[in-house]
């Protein structure tokens, strides 16, 4: 496999994008990390360019990370992948399905279509309505469309002044004119990363909140521990993992009183989870897949 040229999309210095950079250059002998926001495209000639290497000469692409947060810009950026799959570069995950899930609105839309179970949500940019949604779950938690960790999110209670409710509702829209509105779990104090590789389960990770966050993201202070999640919330991911045709993923899972409801599912997938909850590695897992698929 030394002939092989295999870039990694990602962000340079970044343990994840690192730490797969090491796996592909341990494989095939060469590394290659390609940062996006200096990528260009000449549409005219059907080159993908990075400095001074075409990508569209290379063999394949795996994609870690786009940019270091989600904004619209990061569908422009996988749409630019799709001009290496037209010149015959496998890009894993294919930017198609990528670019189904960096939309919150377009990942949930697939999931619900597909009848798997999710909190109760709305989306609209009507602040009436936004209320309505907002007296009716209770709490909710206001998600913007694009974003990881839960950056940009926020709760607002029913229970609080009308007056307060609407102006914290207004504060939100002001960033986020579409805004997603889901009600609020009560979690049992984590809830789970399940972790596909081509469609193959390789196992759960939890992710345990810190103290009273609301959420239990490693940004706002949570761990990753090992989980052991029954077979029905393994078919309930599985299900939900197949709808996107993704090389690696991880579905966020929370079990509930009501049965396991899923959150989304993931355009790039965790690796440290999988490292400290799992124990295994999944940069080098995937990069054999990479080279299986291409072999085959």
């Amino acid at each position: 496999m030394a002939d092989l040229k295999i870039g990694v999309v990602g962000l340079a210095g970044k343990w994840s994008t690192e730490t797969l950079a090491d796996a592909v250059a341990a494989m095939t002998g060469q590394r290659l990390i390609i940062d996006m926001g200096q990528v260009s495209a000449d549409l005219a000639g059907g080159r993908l360019l990075f400095r001074d290497q075409d990508l569209c000469q290379l063999d394949a692409l795996i994609v870690k990370k786009i940019n270091a947060t989600y904004s619209p810009s990061t569908l422009d950026c996988l749409e630019l992948l799709r001009v290496a799959e037209q010149a015959g570069v496998r890009v894993f995950s294919p930017a198609q399905s990528m670019l189904r899930l960096i939309d919150r609105l377009s990942c949930t839309v697939t999931l619900r279509n597909a009848g798997i179970p999710m909190p109760d949500t709305c989306v609209t940019a009507d602040i009436n309505a936004a209320m309505s949604a907002l007296q009716a779950f209770g709490s909710a938690v206001f998600k913007p469309l694009y974003s990881t960790k839960a950056r940009g999110m926020c709760v607002i209670e029913a229970a609080q002044d009308p007056d307060q409710a609407e102006q914290a509702i207004l504060a939100f829209r002001e960033h986020n004119p579409v805004m997603y509105i889901q009600k609020k779990i009560d979690l049992p104090g984590q809830d789970i990363g399940m972790v596909f590789l081509g469609g193959r389960y390789l196992g759960s990770y939890a992710r345990v909140s810190a103290g009273d966050a609301w959420n239990t993201t490693i940004n706002s202070g949570g761990r990753y521990a090992a989980c052991q999640p029954e077979a029905a919330v393994i078919e309930l991911a599985d299900r939900a993992q197949s709808l996107f045709q993704m090389d690696f993923t991880t579905v966020d899972v929370a079990e509930t009183g009501d049965g396991p409801i899923v959150f989304e599912v993931s355009a790039f997938g965790g690796f440290r989870g999988a490292s400290e909850g799992i124990g295994i590695n999944a940069a080098q897992l995937y990069v054999e897949h990479v080279l299986a698929e291409l072999a085959a």
